[in-house]
C-alpha cells in the first residue's frame, strides 16, 4: 500500500520558506542547503499542479494558490501538534514556535514583563519577536500574532482590545525654562513641537487633544520632524528640543524622576487603543493560544 502522506516533509519546507522569508534562511534553520529546499518545493508544486511561490532575485511572494494552501497547511500541522500533545498527556511541556509582531511603543514598554511571565510558564516555546511600526501581513509573512495601534479594518482576523492608552503632552524642565510654560492651546503655536510623520501616509500625525469637552485633532509644527520610530519624539523632548505627545505608560517614569514635565494637562483625556490580532481559533497552535492567554491576562484593566 502506497503511503498517502509521504510528501509532508515537502510541505514543511514550504512553510519554513514562507516563515523565514527566503530559501537561504530556511535552509539554515533546517541544516540543509537552498538547492535541496528548492527541489522539495518544486516537487510539492508539481504534485499540486499549482505554483505556490513567485520567485525573484529580490524576494519571494505567495501566489493566490500559495496563500490558500499556506492557511490550510498551517491548520493541518496545528492539528497534528495538538494531537501529539494530547497523546503525550496534558502534563507534557508546551513546545513550538510563535511569531509575534508589535509596534515599538508596546514592544519596549508593555510587552517585556508579559513575555517574561510567558517564558517562565513555557520555557520550551520559541518566541520570534518582530518589533517594528510596519503593519505585517499575518498570513503572507507567517506571523501568528500582532499587536496594533488604532482603529482596525475588518480583515477577517480576531481583534481583542488590550487597552485604551492615555495620551499627554510633555517637555523637559530645561526647555520650559528657556521657552516658558504654554498656558493654552493657542500658545502651542509659538513653541517648538516635535511632530511624528506617519510611515503609511507621509503626513504628520495629529495630536489627540480634548478642550472643554471637545475632541480636537491638532497638527503640530516644528523644526524637527521624526519618522519611523515614534519613541524618537520622547527622546528628543527629554533632551530639551521641544514638546511632544506620547502615552502615559511611556513617559510616566521620566515624569516621576523629573526628566519630563507634563504640559497643558487640561488638554488630556484622549486615548488610543492597542489590540491583539490573530487568526480564528482553528489556525492556532497550542503555543500560540497560550501566549494569547498571557497577553490578554496582562492587558490593562483585565480582571485578575
Amino acid at each position: 500500500m502506497a503511503r498517502q502522506f509521504d510528501y509532508l516533509a515537502d510541505v514543511e519546507v514550504f512553510l519554513a520558506v514562507v516563515e523565514q522569508g527566503s530559501f537561504t534562511a530556511a535552509a539554515a534553520a533546517f541544516g540543509s542547503t537552498p538547492s535541496v529546499l528548492s527541489r522539495a518545493l518544486a516537487r510539492l508544486e508539481a504534485r499540486l499542479g499549482q505554483q505556490l511561490l513567485q520567485r525573484s532575485t529580490r524576494r519571494l511572494g505567495l501566489t493566490e494558490a500559495g496563500r490558500a494552501y499556506l492557511e490550510q497547511a498551517r491548520t493541518a500541522f496545528t492539528l497534528l501538534d495538538d494531537a501529539q500533545r494530547q497523546a503525550q498527556g496534558q502534563g507534557a511541556a508546551l513546545a513550538g514556535r510563535v511569531r509575534l509582531s508589535v509596534p515599538t511603543t508596546y514592544g519596549h514598554h508593555r510587552l517585556p514583563p508579559l513575555l517574561a511571565r510567558f517564558r517562565q510558564q513555557h520555557p520550551q516555546v520559541q518566541v520570534d519577536l518582530h518589533i517594528s511600526n510596519r503593519n505585517v501581513d499575518l498570513v503572507a509573512e507567517g506571523v501568528d500574532l500582532a499587536i496594533r495601534l488604532g482603529t482596525l479594518p475588518d480583515s477577517g482576523l480576531v481583534a481583542r482590545e488590550l487597552e485604551q492608552a492615555a495620551l499627554c503632552l510633555v517637555a523637559s524642565p530645561d526647555y520650559l525654562h528657556r521657552a516658558g510654560m504654554p498656558m493654552d492651546l493657542a500658545a502651542l503655536q509659538q513653541h517648538a513641537c516635535l511632530p511624528f510623520v506617519m510611515p503609511r501616509t507621509g503626513r504628520i500625525a495629529a495630536w489627540a487633544l480634548r478642550e472643554d469637552g471637545r475632541d480636537i485633532d491638532w497638527v503640530p509644527r516644528g523644526g524637527i520632524e521624526v519618522s519611523d520610530d515614534v519613541l524618537g519624539v520622547v527622546t528628543l523632548a527629554e533632551h530639551g528640543l521641544g514638546i511632544c505627545q506620547s502615552y502615559d505608560f511611556i513617559v510616566a517614569e521620566r515624569v516621576a524622576r523629573g526628566a519630563l514635565v507634563e504640559v497643558l494637562p487640561q488638554l488630556r483625556g484622549r486615548t488610543r487603543p492597542f489590540s491583539l490580532l490573530y487568526a480564528p481559533h482553528r489556525h492556532q497552535s497550542a503555543a500560540t493560544r497560550a501566549l494569547i492567554e498571557v497577553l490578554l491576562a496582562g492587558a490593562v484593566g483585565a480582571v485578575p
